[in-house]
């Protein structure tokens, strides 16, 4: 996955907010990365309506 790329959210791994579980199924486009837990490396997806939050890269397909 590469910034600028646009992605669907397909699943949630963990618990959310109601925010972010509200996303679940639309697009957004790649804004960045962020280390998650020192193993793992989070997407940043920022949405239509400029809400942005992370996701694991298993959570998302690209469109």
């Amino acid at each position: 996955m590469e910034i600028g790329q646009r992605v669907k959210i397909y699943r949630l791994r963990d618990r959310v907010s109601a925010a972010t579980a509200a996303k679940l199924g639309q697009t957004g486009l790649i804004q960045g990365y962020k280390i998650t837990d020192g193993m793992g490396v989070g997407v940043v997806v920022l949405f239509d309506d400029n809400y942005s939050t992370w996701f694991f890269e298993d959570e998302l397909k690209v469109v």
